[in-house]
């Protein structure tokens, strides 16, 4: 029978979104499917690796070749490298026969051998949710953004290697650290009544970033035990969370600094990548020096190499020696957009650097020094 007959970009699009979820290695082969729902006119893509489903909705309207609900899976990666080879100037058919989804464009059939349905296994989600607010688009992408790369990644300790996500009153914010930085960011809100903080998965958080806009259309956030979903555009994420206890952050990030200055962000970006071309792999350390109104970055390597860069900054105090893992710093210029950025330190050697942006102040960057 005919599921439907599109044009390409009408099918790639939301084929597109469900299939950034899939890997392409699974213990379980119809997790390299994707589920495809048609319930009289609406069409729904699923892909899901069991910790992360993501749907998508179409209404085919007119193209629908009936009222027939049929359901079924098929190999995604598959599916989306046909759809993406075939000419954009041809509508495509899709037709489920027997144990096969055909693929026809013009002269062009292929034939996939498709997986039962009801073997997908689909999230189940909460009759009830224990909380429920909305975020504009281009504000949640902003604030993930700007604290997905301290994440830890694969780390034992498995609560850090998430991103810890609470909504309070009038207030959400974001927070990121891997152990040895930490990344804050917050904006305000007046959706949410209450206290929700949970731990989402980093797979999630990179996910929503793909798939959110730079626009102000909302996001539909709900929160229950052990679960979180996004809903916005047609498109619906249903996440598992992290369990586990998120630490302090606000004992780890510093008050009372009193020596501060402020940097162009490119330039200080520019002579770090630069220093870090002559780092290594095992020795990833730069070292910054300031004084007399003079940054002083240094790097080295086993075969005696040496990378020398110096900015002018307005700083008066004694002379401050530091060792960072130039990644931690470089990451954070990258990410950060402002045209400048201001560094506040203490005269210690073993203190935490706080790193953060004028046009900002829920954005904080703390990053631990290192012995070089």
């Amino acid at each position: 029978m005919q599921l439907l007959q599109a044009s390409r970009d009408a099918i790639l699009k939301p084929l597109t979104i469900v299939s950034g979820i899939v890997e392409r290695r699974n213990t379980m082969p119809i997790l390299a499917n994707i589920l495809i729902n048609k319930n009289g006119s609406q069409l729904s893509f699923v892909g899901s690796d069991i910790e992360v489903q993501i749907t998508t909705q179409t209404d085919l309207g007119s193209s629908a070749s009936s009222d027939e609900n049929v359901s079924t899976t098929v190999g995604a990666r598959k599916l989306l490298d046909i759809l993406r080879a075939l000419p954009d100037s041809r509508d495509i058919v899709l037709n489920l026969e027997n144990n096969n989804l055909t693929v026809v464009s013009g002269k062009s059939r292929f034939a996939l051998q498709t997986m039962p349905a009801q073997d997908f296994p689909a999230a189940e989600q909460p009759e009830q949710w224990n909380a429920s607010f909305s975020l504009p688009q281009k504000a949640l992408k902003n604030m993930f953004h700007m604290v997905h790369f301290a994440m830890a990644n694969q780390d034992i300790r498995y609560y850090l290697n998430g991103l810890l996500f609470v909504a309070d009153e009038g207030y959400v914010r974001a927070v990121a650290t891997d152990g040895h930085r930490l990344a804050h960011a917050g904006i305000s809100s007046d959706a949410f009544n209450g206290k929700q903080e949970v731990i989402i998965p980093r797979k999630t958080v990179i996910e929503m970033q793909r798939l959110l806009s730079d626009n102000d259309d909302l996001v539909n956030i709900d929160i229950a035990a052990g679960q979180i979903r996004f809903r916005f555009n047609n498109v619906e994420l249903v996440s598992k969370l992290v369990e586990g206890k998120f630490p302090d952050f606000t004992r780890v990030i510093p008050t009372g600094y009193t020596r501060h200055f402020t940097i162009n962000r490119e330039k200080l970006l520019g002579s770090l990548q630069r220093a870090a071309i002559l780092t290594t792999d095992k020795l990833k350390g730069v070292r910054i020096q300031m004084q007399d109104n003079v940054l002083n970055i240094t790097a080295s390597n086993a075969e005696q190499e040496q990378a020398q860069e110096e900015l002018d900054i307005e700083y008066s105090y004694e002379p401050l020696d530091l060792g960072f893992n130039v990644h931690y710093l470089l990451d954070v210029l990258s990410n950060v957009k402002s045209e400048t950025v201001r560094w506040s330190v203490q005269p210690d050697v073993n203190a935490s650097t706080l790193i953060t942006v004028p046009e900002d102040d829920e954005f904080k960057y703390v990053v631990m020094p290192m012995r070089i």
